[in-house]
């Protein structure tokens, strides 16, 4: 981590990304193509069918609760996953699948479930609609809403901790500018694990990926959590918050970029964020590993609970 603090610091003039041309912007945003060991649509589909086994197994077990509607609309729903010893004081994994806001479901995305379970903790996987039938701020609303749900459900829980990647890392992210005050109660969030994410939307608009999500600068930036983070910093609700900022060491330039930029934000305003870049993996192993329980990242997750706990 020594020299980062050298880094440019967020979205304004000085960013790399405003000197690229539109083909290299669309290279470092599309992260398929910086995968090393399989082709992109190979590890695309690798990803896919990883995610879809691992969810059939959990949804195996019997110990889950599927299809629980968090608010009113048809894509509002969310499943959890039990442990074996279910108590009134559980900790909570909520968990927010990637896909560019596009495409993605929580059918697909139990990756960690088994190995988290195993250690006594809830994991929640919820769904959201993806464009073009919900906008940015309406994901946004209904992340917010699973977690304000998951609370009011289960109020003797021990810690909520949000982990989303690449798109979910994003919305992930967004949670830490929510105003819990209008929702009626503020969930007991103890820890943010946020893996290879885009933090700050405004480059994405010059990209094919953008499929209209993003119209304006102001769309961009209303969504931007480094945007907001570093115009008008929002202090930690509760300073013992951990939030872990981590990257594949095969994400592109930007991703990287991204994630260093978010925690050096986090760090100046602060918050206890730490950074980890994770040795030779890309956008996608660095999730599907989560399968295995003695993967880097999977261990990260379960010491950051049970430290807080």
């Amino acid at each position: 981590m020594d020299g980062m603090d050298d880094l440019d610091g967020g979205p304004e003039g000085g960013a790399p990304w405003k000197r690229m041309s539109k083909e290299e912007l669309e290279n470092q945003y599309s992260p398929s193509r910086w995968v090393v060991r399989l082709g992109a649509e190979e590890a695309l589909r690798t990803y896919s069918q990883i995610g879809n086994e691992a969810t059939k197994r959990a949804q195996a077990t019997g110990r889950n609760l599927l299809d629980v509607p968090y608010g009113d609309g048809e894509g509002e729903k969310l499943d959890i996953y039990f442990p074996e010893a279910v108590s009134e004081a559980l900790l909570f994994l909520v968990f927010f699948h990637g896909g560019y806001w596009q495409s993605g479901s929580k059918d697909s995305s139990a990756f960690m479930v088994g190995p988290v379970t195993a250690q006594g903790v809830a994991v929640v996987i919820v769904a959201y609609d993806v464009a073009p039938k919900g906008t940015l701020d309406q994901m946004v609303a209904q992340v917010t809403q699973s977690i304000v749900f998951v609370q009011k459900q289960y109020p003797g829980n021990q810690g909520i901790y949000l982990c989303g990647h690449s798109a979910g890392a994003h919305l992930a992210a967004m949670m830490l500018l929510a105003n819990w005050t209008k929702h009626g109660v503020t969930p007991n969030l103890k820890g943010f694990f946020l893996v290879s994410g885009i933090y700050d939307l405004e480059p994405v608009m010059h990209t094919s990926e953008n499929a209209s999500l993003l119209t304006t600068l102001e769309d961009a930036q209303r969504n931007s959590p480094q945007w907001h983070l570093k115009t008008a910093p929002t202090q930690p609700v509760d300073p013992a918050c951990r939030i872990l900022v981590t990257v594949g060491q095969h994400d592109s330039p930007e991703f990287h970029r991204q994630s260093r930029e978010l925690y050096q934000t986090l760090r100046r305003g602060g918050w206890k964020a730490s950074f980890e870049e994770l040795h030779d993996v890309d956008h996608f192993e660095i999730l599907w590993n989560l399968t295995q329980k003695d993967y880097v990242l999977t261990q990260i997750i379960l010491k950051t609970i049970f430290q807080e706990s």
